[in-house]
């Protein structure tokens, strides 16, 4: 949850696009000046009595306060391994933390999958808990993981991942429309590499980004892909053992 000093200097930002100084905000209050000054200090004391005055002086709804404040937060670039075990453990709930990844909304997601409405908010609220999405009202919800998010490497997610939609996925012949599957094999410097992750990771971003831009066009001109990017130092067993026992030295 978010703490004082967070929603100190969310009153702060609104303060100023107002135009207020701390003089007038003190004559508007009834208070000194250097009250305000105080009460708005790093170390100084902000009642919730004097936050919902101050979003009065300022024509601010309290709520709408509180929202810009969790939107301020920093995204989670990563989830602890408990979390991750938690929403494994329930399909349901794996499911649907998928699908607000891509930020669908839950009537989006109860038309694409059989789904109960209660068993959707009931997933939506269990990521709520797990701090993995800001649930509203009207169950709309506020994504709180970083556009260039990643699943724990060795974790959960991508132990599930393995065992059960791997296969599948490249099982498929990638010779469909738009479809590819290409495999790359060669040795670059280290820094280099370096570039190429990120360059990659852009990609990533750059196809969630799109994702969200065609949410406006109707379902029959959208299509769902999947798309899997990997880079790793590896060289594939046939290649390996017929290397020289002597390269490299």
């Amino acid at each position: 949850m978010s703490t004082t000093v967070d929603l100190v200097t969310a009153l702060k930002v609104e303060l100023k696009a107002s135009g207020l100084t701390y003089a007038m905000l003190a004559e508007r209050l009834g208070m000194a000046e250097s009250s305000i000054k105080r009460m708005f200090s790093a170390n100084g004391d902000l009642p919730l009595s004097r936050v919902d005055a101050v979003c009065q002086a300022l024509g601010l709804d309290f709520a709408d306060l509180a929202r810009k404040v969790a939107d301020s937060q920093p995204l989670l670039q990563q989830l602890t391994l408990d979390q991750e075990r938690a929403v494994v453990a329930d399909r349901q709930l794996l499911m649907v933390a998928i699908c607000v990844m891509s930020q669908m909304s839950l009537a989006e997601i109860l038309a694409a999958y059989a789904l109960t409405e209660a068993d959707g908010v009931r997933c939506l609220a269990a990521l709520d808990r797990l701090g993995i999405i800001d649930l509203r009202p009207g169950n709309r919800y506020h994504l709180k993981v970083a556009k260039g998010f990643r699943w724990l490497p060795q974790g959960p997610v991508m132990a599930f991942f393995r065992k059960e939609v791997l296969q599948d996925y490249f099982a498929g012949g990638f010779d469909g429309e738009s479809e590819m599957l290409t495999v790359v094999h060669g040795e670059i410097g280290r820094g280099l590499a370096a570039a190429f992750r990120d360059r990659l990771t852009r990609l990533c971003q750059d196809f969630s980004n799109q994702h969200l831009a065609d949410q406006k066009l109707p379902a029959s001109q959208r299509q769902p892909f999947t798309m899997v990017i990997g880079m790793r130092s590896w060289l594939m067993p046939a290649l390996k053992q017929m290397q020289r026992s002597e390269r490299g030295q």
